[in-house]
């Protein structure tokens, strides 16, 4: 039987040649799709050549000390304990007699770089920056501490340096405690903000015996950075509201506390001392950050000391929240600002220019100066923020064609004129108040601005790549039914209207890379605008196969074509809601669960219906469960081991009395050896958890276990029989062992379900094809990965393909969604990888986290690649490459990779028998 399976019949010499190039042609395509995405929306705002703006007047204070508490909630700082008392009595007696208060609304990422990024220098990270790691300047750009006269900062090696890099000059200093002390393991991450705190301390005084320090604190305009990260390192670790995050912020209020009074000693109470204390982000209740949950956005900001407003006492203030009741904090007005108005806050107290790139607008109502400060500090926030836009729109002018460029019309140059001499003349005339009100008009107007040329070239570039996309897709769609169906005959192509075709595109190419060049526009201009010509030319090139097919489809009975069309639409439409409704996955899988009835599968084959509809149901329980990581459940995970391993006791006598049975003791060394990892994989899980919950770290032995195990489930399926079903249990068992190292909770049986239903899938599919006479039904034991070869050419395209390649999307979609998983992705959770490591590594741990999202994806590819083996359609066919490059460049990568996981063997040397004579 085995040999029947191993079809040798040739390829279609053609087609064969004509793979490559267009699976070639299809990642290139697909490469600029995506590149465009970043190059189109996630452009850096930046732009340099402005001119510094200083205030006039003397500012009120001589120095800065900015308290920045990593991950550090409004609620959890200012709400009160049970006892009616505050976790932080030191710095709710500064709100309540010595300073102004409210709330930073942070934007999303709520990571730590954007979040001092806006704090620091005023403007909102561009997501380039994740390509850093968050830790390295993708862009240059002026901050406050660049403009400081001197900067020093204590903190975190992953903060500090990049403001220090990005500085001119000599006079921004760091102090760091080392990477490795970032360990969400250890037992008391609070140490990281003691020892921010002691060497300070020790900084000042040893500045007594050092004349050349001594000198340099007493100068203007000196900034002292304070990062305090164990407030975030215990909220992910712990949880906000554990007792190790609420007790850090009790340490770090008396900290705070010190400093406060150590530099007030130190500079005689001279009260030209501003304090501000503010947090990068906030922090969810299951201890993530990064999406845009009120828990991560809503973060405290304290200002106090020289030129600051003291409480302002109100009857009555009105916010959209009801957080001032809760606080208790109803009688003293609430200032908020947005976190980049800091920056201009930070600039204003001190005396030193306004960050060159800074969006920020200066909130007056924390000033405690004469109205007439106020009024020049506001016009030269207005002029710093109006000379970006006028660099940004000269920028646009200049790679625009006069004729076609359309100004700004709000903040044209006359405009621009009227407002600042109004403003000027309103300051002469001491006319405060108007200045204000025209300074704040003509700030929002600039930002305005900013964003309407900063996305100038958007709709031209995006209707580009629609075109692209458009013109792909359908010839993709041609090439299918060219190729693959009866709908169409062999026309013989005109050679003559083929060079004129040619021609007359070529001639649009020139056209617009003539337009292009004399617009003087970047390099990716020409490659989005010129990729809809080879597209597009290609399309046409087909217009008779258009015409013919046409023909046909007219033929087709109406309500039959219309009933298809309503399905294809619906299907369509479920797999778009997905992406924002994890449910509509439910609804998908609960339609998939009555398939067998729709199509009369259940006929012939009912065990294998009825298995198919269960597992469906169990499957679109997932979509209904809160994302991963919010209640982590060791217990869960560890009972999805167990299973593992009863599954694989009870599959080893069925894969022994198989017609393909273990060849060899090397074979059955194989399943052991993946039944041991999944032991190993589930005792490493519960003992990583226990270790952590003590405090004792992650143990070393646990660490080498994962990492091994790691390294070993991408090499042992190699080594099992490519034999479907075996092969495809390997897979399982290996991935899943790693899956079990990277689960905290109920989506450590996902894989288990998901895999369970690709089994069934593989064969209801063999059902379906008996069921339309396509086939013939040989037992699926007997399939051989590695013994199929291209028989497109015995069967055609049939209808019931695009609803298996329908399935195949759909599974792939719920692979992605149907736990969340992507959320520990997007909001950074790093307790899915402290099997691995604890401490913080951002691309070492988004690496794992990305594996843990693949898996699934495997799982899919491989079982599909399973499909096409027992429906005779090799993945070796350009009918499958058509059908999956139309869909996304993810799904080709899948599928090669699934490719390699089914069909490749590694052989391991065995040793040679010698006989005695």
């Amino acid at each position: 039987m085995t040999v029947l399976m191993c079809w040798t019949l040739p390829c279609q010499p053609a087609v064969a040649m004509g793979i490559p190039v267009f699976v070639l042609a299809g990642l290139l395509v697909h490469c600029v799709f995506l590149v465009s995405i970043f190059d189109i929306y996630f452009s850096s705002p930046l732009v340099h050549g402005m001119t510094p703006q200083q205030t006039p007047l003397p500012p009120p204070a001589k120095r800065l000390v900015l308290f920045v508490a990593d991950g550090l909630r409004a609620d959890s700082l200012y709400e009160l304990s049970s006892n009616n008392t505050s976790r932080a009595p030191y710095l709710r007696s500064i709100l309540e007699n010595k300073g102004s208060w409210g709330i930073s609304h942070t934007r999303v990422p709520t990571e730590s770089r954007p979040g001092h990024v806006a704090l620091i220098a005023g403007f909102y990270e561009d997501v380039s920056a994740v390509a850093k790691g968050w830790k390295e300047n993708p862009v240059e750009f002026d901050s406050v501490f660049n403009e400081s006269k001197y900067t020093w900062s204590w903190g975190s090696p992953d903060i500090l340096p990049m403001f220090a890099k990005g500085a001119t000059g000599d006079h921004v200093y760091t102090f760091c405690y080392t990477a490795e002390s970032e360990d969400f393991g250890a037992d008391d991450a609070a140490k990281l903000d003691t020892w921010v705190f002691d060497h300070v301390k020790s900084f000042f005084n040893s500045s007594r015996s050092n004349q050349t320090l001594f000198s340099a604190l007493n100068k203007e305009k000196v900034v002292l950075f304070l990062h305090l990260l164990g407030i975030d390192t215990n909220g992910h670790a712990h949880r906000p509201n554990s007792r190790e995050y609420k007790e850090n912020i009790e340490k770090v209020d008396e900290g705070i506390k010190e400093i406060v009074s150590l530099i007030d000693n130190f500079y005689g109470n001279d009260g030209k001392t501003a304090f501000i204390l503010t947090s990068d982000h906030g922090m969810t209740d299951w201890g993530s950050h990064g999406a845009g949950h009120p828990s991560e956005t809503l973060t405290p900001l304290i200002v106090w000391g020289a030129g600051v407003n003291y409480p302002q006492k109100v009857e009555s203030q009105v916010f959209e929240d009801n957080f001032l009741k809760e606080w208790k904090l109803e009688h003293l007005k609430r200032l908020d600002v947005n976190q980049a108005d800091v920056a201009p806050l930070m600039a204003s107290l001190i005396g030193v220019p306004f960050p060159l790139n800074s969006v920020g607008t200066l909130p007056l109502e924390y000033l405690n100066n004469s109205a007439h400060f106020k009024a020049e500090s506001i016009f030269t926030n207005a002029v710093q923020i109006l000379e970006q836009f006028k660099v940004k729109m000269s920028q646009k002018k200049e790679t625009t064609l006069s004729f076609l460029f359309t100004p700004f019309k709000p903040l044209s140059d006359s405009e621009q004129m009227n407002f600042l001499k109004k403003a000027r003349l309103f300051i002469q005339q001491q006319k405060y108040d108007e200045v204000v009100s025209l300074c704040k008009t003509l700030i929002n107007l600039a930002l305005d601005g900013l964003s309407y040329y900063h996305t100038y070239d958007r709709l031209f570039l995006g209707l580009s790549i629609a075109v692209s996309f458009v013109g792909w897709t359908t010839y993709v769609i041609l090439v299918i039914i060219k190729m693959h169906t009866n709908l169409t005959k062999t026309v013989q192509a005109n050679s003559k209207e083929s060079t004129v075709l040619f021609y007359s595109f070529a001639f649009v190419g020139m056209m617009i890379i003539f337009f292009l060049w004399i617009q003087t526009c970047p390099w990716t201009y020409y490659i989005y605008c010129l990729l809809p010509v080879p597209v597009w030319h290609a399309v046409v090139r087909e217009l008779p196969v258009i015409q013919d097919l046409a023909r046909n489809l007219l033929s087709f009975h109406i309500t039959q074509s219309v009933g298809f069309l309503l399905v294809c639409t619906l299907g369509i439409e479920i797999l778009v809601f997905s992406f924002f409704y994890r449910s509509t996955l439910t609804v998908g899988l609960l339609v998939f669960a009555g398939w067998p009835v729709i199509s009369q599968l259940w006929v012939q084959a009912k065990t294998t219906a009825l298995i198919w509809t269960l597992l469906c149901l169990l499957l679109a329980i997932f979509p209904l469960m809160p994302v991963v990581g919010r209640e982590p459940n060791i217990p869960l995970v560890i009972a999805a081991g167990l299973l593992t391993l009863l599954i694989s006791c009870f599959s080893l006598p069925s894969f022994c009395k198989s017609e393909n049975r273990y060849r060899n003791n090397e074979d059955m060394k194989v399943h052991f050896y993946q039944m041991l990892t999944i032991a190993l994989s589930t005792y490493v899980v519960s003992s990583t958890h226990d270790s952590l919950k003590n405090k004792q770290g992650l143990p070393v032995l646990n660490q080498i276990i994962s990492w091994m195990t790691l390294v070993s489930s991408l090499v042992v399926p190699f080594l099992s029989p490519t034999f479907l079903l075996q092969r495809l249990f390997s897979i399982l068992l290996s991935l899943m062992s790693t899956y079990l190292l990277l689960s905290t909770g109920y989506e450590a049986l996902f894989p288990l379900v998901l895999s369970g239903l690709m089994f069934v899938w593989i064969h209801m599919e063999q059902e379906a094809l008996q069921h339309y006479g396509l086939s013939l039904k040989p037992k699926l034991a007997v399939f051989n990965f590695t013994c199929v070869t291209d028989i497109t050419q015995f069967r055609q395209l049939h209808l019931d393909d695009v609803r298996r390649a329908f399935f195949f999307v759909f599974f792939i979609v719920t692979a992605f969604f149907g736990t969340g998983n992507i959320a520990s992705v997007n909001s950074f959770d790093p307790a899915s990888v402290y099997c691995f490591l604890t401490v913080f590594s951002p691309f070492m741990m988004g690496g794992l986290l990305l594996l843990k999202v693949v898996i699934p994806f495997v799982l899919v590819s491989c079982a599909f690649e399973a499909v096409q083996v027992i429906t005779q359609l090799s993945s070796k066919s350009i009918s499958h490459y058509v059908l999956v490059m139309s869909l996304t460049i993810f799904m080709m990568l899948m599928n090669g990779l699934a490719q390699l996981l089914t069909t490749k063997r590694l052989e391991l040397p065995r040793r040679t028998k010698h006989h005695s004579t």
